[in-house]
Parts: C-alpha cells; sequence; structure tokens
C-alpha cells in the first residue's frame, strides 16, 4: 500500500473545537496534521516533531503566540509560521512579522484561504510540494491533472465521485463513518441520512471495482474503508 504524504503541520489553539475542524480540513487537503492546546505544548512539540510549519493563534493563555515565535526564533528555530488571530490591527500584525511569522489570519476565515495561505508559505519557504499523486495497488489520482486510473485505464468521475475517492485514497487503510464521509465530500450531514453515501460509494464501485483485486470494503455496521484485503 502506497500513499504520498503532505507536509507536516502543526496546528496551535486554546479552542478545542477549531482545532478540530482545522486539522480535519487540513488533513483533506494531504497535510498531517498535529494539535496542541497551548503555548508550551507547541514549543515542545516544534523541537521534537520539526514541523514544516506551525499554524499558531495569538492570542492563547499563559504564552500567547508572539511569545512562542519570540522563543522558537531565539532558539534558532526558523519554522515558518502562519498567526491566527481575532485582532485586524495593524500594530499587531507588524509585531508578528517583526518577530518572525511568516503571514497573518485573521479570524474568522474560510478554510480554502487557510489552505491557500499554507501552501503560498511553504512555496516561500523552498519546500516543495508532495506529490499530487496517490495510489493503492494499480488505483491511481493525480490531483493536478484531475485524472484517476485504474490498471491504466483511465476512469471517468463526477466532481462528486472524485472527492468521495480522494477521501478514501487519503485515509487509505481507516474505516471512515457515513458521518465522517458526509462532513468531509458534502459538508454537511442530511440531516443524518446516510443513504447519500451508500448510493455514491455504489457508483464508485461500479467504476473502481469492475477488476479484482476489490479495494472499496464494507465494515458492516461501521462504515467504509479503501484497502487491499
Amino acid at each position: 500500500m502506497e500513499v504520498v504524504k503532505g507536509h507536516h503541520l502543526l496546528v496551535v489553539d486554546d479552542e478545542a473545537n477549531l482545532r478540530s475542524m482545522l486539522r480535519a480540513a487540513l488533513s483533506y487537503h494531504g497535510f498531517e496534521v498535529s494539535e496542541f492546546r497551548d503555548g508550551r505544548e507547541a514549543l515542545t512539540a516544534a523541537a521534537r516533531e520539526m514541523p514544516d510549519l506551525i499554524i499558531l493563534d495569538v492570542m492563547m493563555p499563559d504564552l500567547d503566540g508572539f511569545e512562542v515565535c519570540r522563543r522558537l526564533r531565539a532558539d534558532g528555530n526558523q519554522t515558518p509560521i502562519l498567526f491566527l488571530t481575532a485582532k485586524d490591527e495593524t500594530e499587531d500584525k507588524v509585531r508578528g512579522l517583526t518577530l518572525g511569522g511568516d503571514d497573518y489570519l485573521q479570524k474568522p476565515f474560510s478554510l480554502d484561504e487557510l489552505v491557500a495561505r499554507v501552501e503560498a508559505i511553504l512555496r516561500r519557504a523552498g519546500k516543495p510540494g508532495a506529490s499530487s499523486v496517490l495510489n493503492l495497488a494499480d488505483l491511481s489520482m493525480d490531483d493536478d491533472a484531475y485524472r484517476v486510473t485504474r490498471a491504466g485505464v483511465e476512469v471517468s468521475l463526477s466532481p462528486t465521485e472524485y472527492s468521495l475517492l480522494r477521501y478514501l485514497l487519503v485515509n487509505q487503510g481507516r474505516v471512515l463513518s457515513k458521518a465522517q464521509i458526509l462532513d468531509h465530500v458534502w459538508q454537511y450531514d442530511f440531516n443524518g441520512n446516510g443513504g447519500v453515501v451508500e448510493t455514491y460509494i455504489g457508483y464508485l464501485r461500479k467504476k473502481i471495482d469492475t477488476a479484482e483485486p476489490k479495494l472499496i470494503h464494507t465494515i458492516r455496521g461501521v462504515g467504509y474503508t479503501l484497502r487491499l484485503q
């Protein structure tokens, strides 16, 4: 089994719901994400995990984001930092950038903008992007070309089918519940109706699993997974 993983990001924020949301969104886009709730945890994790980028909330108790950045830079740690803040004050922006931050995003923000900022910072930092290709057995998905092949034969997918397959590929080997799939592919819960997931899994099976080995598996009472048996 092969999956091409993306950059490793640290998400540091004292709001658990926001951390969870950011982790889900960034993971969907192929990033590996570790989340932490305060500045002291962030300092320890930055030294231990050597991430490619840190998404750092400014307004945290104890050690705020600015102090975390100052200590990292004082220790010679030049990991790129994207500040998150509820403020829109020029003085704070200047302070953050002067301390060594790389960009500044004001809350509330769209997840698409967050991902775009992260990718831009990584490019500026000279960190080449992960391959756009995801693979499992003879199944291949190339995000740059928006192309899926099975055993070298191109498979035509609708946008929703493509998004569903991508989510399964990024999480290959993991069992995903209908609720998780609804949240990440459709981004709302259809009032708890998972029938749409069953329908689109069926569509994918007819296009992807026309030959052996079968890759899409139902785990009865739990959900679905993409893997080799």
